[in-house]
């Protein structure tokens, strides 16, 4: 139940997804071994030589002798701890030392974590540099197959641990060793109303691999090996997607019209996904006694229902004010009253169609963080020095973007699809960001260093901020900073009000479960209404388009995960508001908040900072950052 257990974290965090840039599950992460591709953009343009993953810094290859090792000494460790500490944690709690050998234990558990943690990471690192190649998928399968088995010994611990009383765990927390694990303490007790028996948890447990994973597997290879036809060209869903940026209006309106074609001829197989994992979350949370149908991710967030339905009705709320008002402004800019969806990314008429090389956006994000913190741009520096980054197209390789956490003994792995855009740039920042964070929340540890998903998008969407200020800054003329507002207002929308209709989208789906199965008739509605709604009159929605909520990935993976970009980003729009005020020491407390990771709170995280998630003006604050850019925008126009 514990969402930080075994070293799988929760946070393995991807870019969020749009039609002009779709992300991988939190199942799925990709590795090669540390070549440099040359890869060229739509236009043929050279973008430079490009970092590809070097993975033995977890392990050699997929036939290491110490992935194997590892494997059985997981297994022969895990034993020993059950058969040491099963059905004895409330006889140890009780003796005068208990305290003293309870940290012991949880030190062991913590070890077990973070090696089970090291063995899944290089599985599913692999598996999405080329989940086409059956060697790969087969050794992801196996290992997360032996995890599971492996894991199950351990399921005990927390569940007796979360069985003793909290008086009695209250006083054994005046053991230091003990109060080091305070935080994780603290988690397990959150999620004791929802606890069930051990043997149905295990059940839950053991059943997962052939369940949900199995499911979510099929989601992830399907969607790999879908192709697209675009004029002459045959595409995977990436440069398909990417090419809803194209400056020519036919490409854009011919490779929307083959992603219609080819989701509409697969909606069958997407449809039965999608009520098997609604329906297996609906039984999940009916056992456990959550009420609401994104209970559970609150409580993983840690996060109150009250916060999240705040910020929802606030971004709700502004919709006139954000999206409709910016889409109407840029339909004017195109010659036109109403936009068809697939100009919806499109260039304005007067942006620069030069792609930027490689070598020019590492430069330039690292430039950035620089001008922040020294300190921030070191560390992002070793994810280019040490083949970090995965960053080319390949066939097979995972969508997207991402910062995989992997483990505290290790570090982060990050994969982007560079194309040379200049949105390309912001995700470079963005998955960065995370990068930074995971590094410096490392020190806390296997058990406390993950982060929940609203403060886990917090230094990625910081990151893009530093560099979209650093490159406005730079800007020559009124036309270039037209250009890189309006990019910006984009992502925000697409980070704020799209991630916002996502999750109004993904209650309609949960809620209507419950009633029976869903038909693609009914989902496609669902997304219309939603993608209406939000995006505005400005903004013609074909019937076509009512396929598109198939593939967005986060919706199989990791259900309601979206509110957290919506809550990250209007976060950082306040956060950024008091760096720019110049307060003193900000930098220093903005270290101390990421090198926290998962052992505060939000509103502990934030109130160094003068600001609180539980203030309802909280998110208007955030917002109204959003519609000065769109005030200068209009300004602009009228100059």
């Amino acid at each position: 139940m514990n969402s930080k257990k075994f070293g799988l974290y929760d946070t393995a965090s991807n870019h969020l997804f749009d039609e002009s840039s779709v992300a991988v599950g939190l199942s799925s992460c990709g590795a090669v071994y540390g070549v440099a591709s040359e890869t060229v953009d739509e236009g043929g343009a050279q973008l430079g030589a490009m970092p590809e993953w070097d993975l033995t810094d977890l392990y050699e290859g997929p036939e290491s002798s110490q992935l194997k090792d590892d494997l059985k000494q997981s297994q022969q460790d895990a034993v020993s701890f059950q058969s040491d500490f099963q059905g004895k944690i409330a006889d140890i709690a009780s003796r005068e030392d208990g305290g003293a050998q309870l940290a012991k234990a949880i030190r062991r558990y913590e070890a077990l974590n973070d090696k089970l943690g090291r063995i899944a990471s290089y599985g599913q690192l692999l598996y999405s540099s080329d989940n086409e190649n059956p060697v790969h998928a087969k050794l992801h399968g196996d290992l997360m197959e032996q995890i599971t088995s492996i894991s199950s010994n351990l399921l005990f611990f927390g569940l007796e641990f979360n069985r003793l009383e909290e008086s009695q765990i209250a006083t054994l927390l005046n053991n230091e060793e003990l109060a080091h694990y305070k935080p994780w303490i603290d988690d397990l007790l959150y999620e004791r109303p929802y606890q069930l028996s051990d043997d149905l948890e295990k059940l839950f447990h053991d059943k997962s691999v052939v369940g949900r994973g199995a499911w979510s597997r099929l989601f992830n290879e399907t969607m790999t090996s879908l192709r697209f036809e675009v004029g002459d060209d045959t595409l995977a869903l990436e440069p398909t997607l990417n090419l809803l940026q194209s400056p020519d209006g036919e490409k854009r309106r011919v490779a929307a019209a083959s992603i219609e074609t080819v989701l509409n001829k697969e909606k069958r197989l997407f449809t039965q996904i999608t009520n098997t994992l609604a329906k297996d979350k609906e039984i999940a949370d009916r056992w456990r006694k959550f009420e609401d149908v994104a209970d559970s991710r609150h409580l993983s967030n840690r996060v109150e229902r009250e916060v999240v339905d705040a910020l929802v009705s606030s971004v709700r709320s502004k919709y006139d004010r954000i999206s409709h008002r910016y889409y109407s402004l840029k339909a004017k800019w195109l010659g036109v009253e109403v936009m068809d969806y697939w100009d919806r990314n499109a260039p304005l008429p007067n942006d620069s169609q030069r792609s930027i090389p490689w070598a020019e956006a590492q430069d330039t994000v690292l430039s950035a963080y620089h001008g922040f913190a020294p300190e921030m741009k070191d560390i992002a520096q070793k994810f280019f020095d040490n083949n970090w980054i995965d960053a080319p197209l390949r066939p097979g390789k995972a969508q997207g973007a991402f910062s995989h956490p992997t483990v505290p003994s290790a570090h982060p792995f990050v994969l982007i699809n560079y194309q040379g855009k200049p949105r390309d740039v912001q995700t470079l920042a963005h998955e960065l960001g995370h990068g930074v964070h995971q590094v410096l929340a490392g020190k806390q540890g296997a058990l406390m260093a993950p982060t929940p998903l609203t403060l886990a998008e917090t230094a990625s969407v910081f990151g893009e901020m530093l560099t979209f200020q650093a490159q406005l800054k730079k800007a020559q003329n009124d036309v270039e900073r037209q250009s890189l507002l309006a990019a910006k207002v984009e992502d925000m929308i697409n980070t704020v009000v799209r991630q916002i209709a996502f999750y109004c989208f993904e209650r309609k789906v949960h809620e209507a479960r419950r009633d029976g199965e869903l038909t693609a008739e009914q989902l496609n509605e669902f997304w219309l209404d939603v993608q209406g709604e939000s995006l505005g009159p400005a903004i013609r929605l074909s019937e076509g388009y009512g396929t598109y909520w198939s593939y967005v990935p986060h919706f199989i993976h990791a259900p309601f995960y979206v509110y957290a970009y919506a809550f990250g980003d209007c976060l950082v729009n306040s956060l950024y508001a008091v760096y720019a005020d110049a307060s003193d020491g900000f930098q220093e407390k903005y270290f101390e908040m990421l090198s926290a990771g998962g052992t505060k709170h939000h509103k502990e995280l934030l109130a160094p900072f003068g600001l609180d998630a539980t203030d309802p003006s909280f998110w208007d604050r955030g917002l109204s950052v959003i519609e000065t850019m769109i005030d200068e925008l209009e300004q602009l126009d009228q100059a």
